[in-house]
C-alpha cells in the first residue's frame, strides 16, 4: 500500500500483521499497534520526543545484566508488573494474596533446615519468622517449598554487594508435617529501588520517590496448589501508601514486634488456592 497518511497508516500495519500464525501474537500485536498509534495520537508526538523515547529505551537496556533487571523495575514503577499480577491472581476469599515478583530473586538459592539462620552475616537487628503453609480449607500443606529473600540493613540485596561470594538473607526450607516452617534472618527495613539509573532519572521526573515499604519476600510452591509469589510488609512503615512499585496490599501487612531480647519476630500463614481441576 502506498500513499500512508496519519489516517490510514494503523490500519495498514494490523493488515500486515492479519496473517500471524500464532492467533494470541496476532491479537497481542494487532492491540499493541492500535493503541500505541493512538497514544501517538492522543499526545500529539513529535519526532523529537519518539527519539527521546527510543534512548531512553535503549539506556534502559544498556542496564540490564545478570545482577540488575532495569526492564522489570520500569514495569514495577508503571505499575504494569502489579496491574498483571492483580489480572492472573484473582484469589477467592481467604488465600494469600499476590503481589510483584521484583528484580532481585535467585535461581538455585541455599537449601535451609527449619529453624536456620538464612541471614549468613547479612546486616540487621537478628529476626524471626515463623508460620504455617495452610490450604484454603484450613488444612496444613506438608513439604511446600518456601523461597525467601530480603533486603539488609543498608537496604541492599546480596546481589547488589560487591565482594560477596555466598548468598545473604535468601535461602529455600519447605514446611513440616504440619505445614509450618521458621527461620531466622534480619529485620526488614524501607529501602529505594535502584535509582541511578534511566528509571530513577525517569521518577525524579515525574517528581516521584524510589522508596519501598520494609517487607520480606516469600514464592510458595506445593503439589495441588498454585504458585504463590507475594511480600509480607511491615506495619508501620512510612511508605505503605506510597509504595515506588504499587505492590502494597493491606492482607499482607503484618506487625513485627519487638521481643524481650531486643529481637524482632514475623509470625504469618500463607493460604494457598487449590489448582483449578481439569475436565475429564
Amino acid at each position: 500500500m502506498r500513499n500512508l497518511t496519519q489516517d490510514n497508516i494503523t490500519q495498514a500495519v494490523i493488515a500486515r500483521l492479519a496473517r500471524t500464525p500464532d492467533p494470541r501474537l496476532r491479537e497481542v500485536m494487532t492491540s499493541l499497534v492500535q493503541h500505541l498509534h493512538a497514544f501517538a495520537r492522543d499526545v500529539k508526538l513529535t519526532e523529537q520526543e519518539w527519539f527521546e523515547g527510543i534512548q531512553f529505551l535503549t539506556e534502559v537496556g544498556h542496564k540490564c545484566d545478570d545482577q540488575r533487571q532495569e526492564f522489570i523495575l520500569l514495569s514495577d514503577t508503571l505499575g504494569l508488573s502489579m496491574l498483571t499480577v492483580a489480572m492472573n491472581n484473582d484469589k477467592p476469599p481467604g488465600a494469600t494474596e499476590a503481589t510483584v515478583f521484583g528484580p532481585f530473586h535467585v535461581e538455585n538459592a541455599p537449601h535451609y533446615e527449619n529453624g536456620a539462620d538464612i541471614a549468613n552475616g547479612a546486616k540487621g537487628e537478628p529476626c524471626l519468622v515463623r508460620g504455617r503453609v495452610l490450604g484454603l480449607g484450613g488444612e496444613p500443606v506438608a513439604g511446600a517449598t518456601i523461597d525467601v529473600w530480603q533486603a539488609d540493613a543498608e537496604g541492599k540485596y546480596d546481589v547488589q554487594h560487591e565482594g560477596i561470594d555466598h548468598h545473604q538473607a535468601r535461602g529455600v526450607l519447605r514446611s513440616g508435617p504440619d505445614g509450618r516452617f521458621e527461620f531466622r534472618s534480619v529485620l526488614a527495613e524501607s529501602y529505594p529501588i535502584p535509582d541511578d539509573g534511566p528509571v530513577g532519572r525517569l521518577l525524579r521526573a515525574t517528581g516521584r520517590h524510589p522508596w519501598r515499604p520494609a517487607h520480606l519476600h516469600f514464592m510458595v510452591v506445593a503439589d495441588g496448589y498454585e504458585r504463590l509469589v507475594t511480600h509480607v510488609f511491615r506495619s508501620g512503615d512510612q511508605y505503605l501508601d506510597s509504595d515506588a512499585v504499587f505492590g502494597v496490599r493491606q492482607s499482607l501487612v503484618a506487625d513485627w514486634p519487638r521481643q524481650d531480647d531486643g529481637s524482632y519476630l514475623l509470625e504469618y500463614d500463607f493460604v494457598l488456592n487449590p489448582l483449578a481441576r481439569q475436565a475429564p
